[in-house]
């Protein structure tokens, strides 16, 4: 059997599929489970989190990172089943960008110019950097892991999308932690955070999701 033939084949096997989306779906909650483990083991929640909540900016970053780790879910989800369209998973993760271009413009009209670059770097851009990925790491390995329950046809682009939902988790994690609550930190740092994931998503993914 030709490789395009054991793909069609494998998108017509509806019972697989049921079995695929369950084992997917207990890869995914134990990715969570270890972003969480790894956030507490070594950072946990900032002491003032109470008054922060009750901010626009802080939350608003929550926002952002839930709707990335959401839409990178359903794209790495449909990755790992052959014939499956990713076309609507990409347009959903246009979602985060969108609203955190709109934090950031929010947030140059109402930061005053002289103020705004110490908002872009921050205090804690080098913790950031590290501990966005650390916190990834395992959930990381756990997806690539899930995905070879099935049988993703691009394993680049399924190990990246790995790599950004592992991201999305991490980064909502750690976002309880960072005092650095401005668009424009968000933007800046989590964004280089989260791509270094998506990066090494991507490279274990060409080598480890191959079949």
């Amino acid at each position: 059997m030709d490789t395009q033939s054991l793909i069609r084949g494998l998108s017509r096997d509806t019972a697989g599929a049921g079995r695929l989306d369950r084992r997917l779906a207990a890869g995914f909650a134990l990715a969570a489970g270890l972003a969480a483990l790894v956030f507490l083991v070594l950072l946990g929640p900032r002491p003032d989190i109470a008054e922060a909540a009750a901010t626009l900016r802080f939350p608003f970053k929550f926002v952002v990172t839930l709707a990335l780790a959401a839409s990178a879910a359903l794209a790495w989800r449909a990755a790992a089943r052959p014939g499956t369209s990713l076309a609507p998973a990409a347009a959903a993760l246009l979602a985060a960008p969108l609203l955190l271009a709109a934090g950031v413009i929010a947030e140059l009209f109402t930061v005053p110019e002289g103020a705004r670059m110490a908002r872009l770097i921050g205090t804690n851009s080098t913790v950031c950097l590290t501990f966005i990925p650390l916190i990834g790491a395992l959930p990381l390995a756990m997806l690539l892991a899930a995905l070879r329950n099935g049988a993703p046809t691009r394993p680049t682009l399924a190990g990246a999308l790995s790599g950004l939902a592992a991201g999305g988790l991490a980064a909502t994690f750690y976002a309880a932690h960072c005092i650095d609550d401005s668009p424009l930190f968000v933007a800046v740092w989590y964004t280089l955070a989260i791509g270094m994931l998506t990066l090494a998503g991507a490279l274990a993914g060409r080598l480890v999701l191959r079949w």
